[in-house]
C-alpha cells in the first residue's frame, strides 16, 4: 500500500500461472538500526550465504513500482532482468523508463539526452518466462498485485529456479514479510527480506528494509548496502503490519474520515489545517483521493484480519470500519480515479 507520494498506490499485477489471475491492481532521514536478534546466527547448516555484492537483479512486475525499481538499478549499474506475464506489460514498463530517464537527461545531461537514455536501457533485459528471469539472478524484488497467494505462488516456484544464494526481496507495503518467505525453503527465508520502495520509485529517497525473524545479517547487511548505492535513504523496521510510514499514515487518515464523519470539520478544512499548521504537503483528503478510498478500505480491513487473528500486533480500534467511507466506496466515489471523491474532479 502505497499512500500517494508516501504510499498506499496499488501496483500492477504479475503472476507465473496466467494472465487472467494476475489482473492489476489500480493503482526521512536515515535511521539505521541493527535488529540482530539472533538473526545474524541463523546459519543453518548447509546453507549459502546471501549474496554480498549484488550485480544482477530480477524485478517481477513491470507497473509503475517495478519500472521504477528497474531503472534506479540500471541507473546504478546493475544489470536487470524485468519480468512480468505478457510482452505488452513488459513494452508498457519500458515506456515508462524511458520516459522518466527523459527527465532525469534532460536535466543532468541536457545535451545528450539519448545517449544518456541508452547508455541505462543497455543495462536492461526484459523475459516473460520466470525461471529465465532468475537465472543469474544475485537479487529478486516482487513488485506485484498485494495478493498474499499470489506472491507466495511467485516465490516458491521462484525458490527452486534461482541459486541458493539468491536473496529474495518483496516490495510489499500492506502484507506480512513472514507470510510470504513461508513459501520458500528454510534455507531461503533466511535470505528473504522486505524492501520497500515508495512511488514514485526514481524521486523518492525512502526505503524501508523489513526484517523478519528468520533473515540473516548477511542479507540485511547486502539491501542496506545496495540501497545506499541506488541513492536511497534506507530505514529498518521488524515485520510489523504496515512497516514504519503506513502504520503511522494509515490511522491518521481513518481518523480525518471520523473527524468529517462526526461534522467536527469540512475535508477541506482538515486539509488546510494540516498543510499550513502541520506543514504537510498534502492534506488527508487530498491524499486519500489520489490514493483511492477502495484502496485505503481494502487495506484497513487487511488491517482488521491481522488484529483479529493475532491479537497485540496491532490496535483493531485503529482501523475500525467506517460506515461513511465504506458508502462513498459503494457509491463509486474513490477519488481522483473515478472523478469523484472527496473533493469533484470532473470539473477540472
Amino acid at each position: 500500500m502505497h499512500l500517494g507520494r508516501l504510499s498506499l498506490v496499488p501496483r500492477p499485477a504479475y503472476s507465473i500461472m496466467s494472465s487472467s489471475s494476475a489482473q492489476a491492481a489500480s493503482r526521512l532521514s536515515t535511521i539505521h538500526r541493527h535488529l540482530s536478534d539472533g538473526a545474524g546466527s541463523q546459519s543453518g547448516e548447509g546453507r549459502r550465504p546471501a549474496q554480498s555484492n549484488v550485480q544482477h537483479l530480477t524485478v517481477f512486475g513491470a507497473g509503475l513500482m517495478g519500472a521504477g525499481i528497474c531503472q534506479i538499478g540500471a541507473q546504478s549499474g546493475l544489470k536487470v532482468v524485468l519480468s512480468d506475464v505478457t510482452d505488452q506489460a513488459l513494452e508498457n514498463g519500458l515506456n515508462i523508463i524511458r520516459k522518466s530517464l527523459a527527465r532525469v537527461g534532460a536535466k543532468t545531461h541536457p545535451d545528450t539526452v539519448e545517449k544518456f537514455t541508452r547508455s541505462i536501457m543497455d543495462n536492461i533485459e526484459t523475459t516473460t518466462d520466470a525461471a529465465k528471469a532468475v537465472a543469474h539472478a544475485d537479487l529478486v524484488i516482487e513488485a506485484i498485485i498485494e495478493s498474499l497467494k499470489v506472491k507466495r505462488d511467485l516465490f516458491g516456484f521462484l525458490d527452486k529456479h534461482a541459486s541458493a544464494s539468491c536473496i529474495f526481496a518483496t516490495n510489499t507495503s500492506s502484507l506480512s514479510v513472514s507470510d510470504i518467505a513461508e513459501s520458500c525453503s528454510k534455507d531461503r527465508q533466511a535470505n528473504f527480506a522486505g524492501l520497500h520502495f515508495f512511488n514514485p520509485v526514481p524521486a523518492m529517497k525512502l526505503v524501508e528494509i523489513i526484517r523478519t525473524p528468520h533473515t540473516s545479517e548477511s542479507t540485511y547487511q547486502t539491501l542496506y548496502s545496495l540501497t545506499k548505492r541506488m541513492g536511497k535513504s534506507p530505514v529498518t523496521c521488524k515485520d510489523t503490519p504496515g512497516f514504519i510510514v503506513n502504520r503511522l499514515l494509515l490511522p491518521y487518515l481513518m481518523e480525518a474520515i471520523r473527524m468529517v464523519e462526526r461534522g467536527e470539520a469540512t475535508p477541506e478544512d482538515v486539509d488546510l489545517a494540516m498543510e499550513l499548521g502541520a506543514g504537510y504537503p498534502m492534506g488527508p483528503f487530498k491524499l486519500l483521493d489520489f490514493v483511492g478510498l477502495d484502496t485505503t478500505s481494502y487495506i484497513a480491513s487487511g488491517w482488521r484480519e491481522k488484529a483479529a487473528a493475532n491479537p497485540g500486533t496491532i490496535s483493531s480500534d485503529l482501523v475500525r470500519p467506517i460506515p461513511f467511507l465504506e458508502d462513498m466506496v459503494k457509491q463509486g466515489r474513490l477519488g481522483r480515479k473515478s472523478g469523484k471523491g472527496f473533493y469533484d474532479y470532473k470539473s477540472k
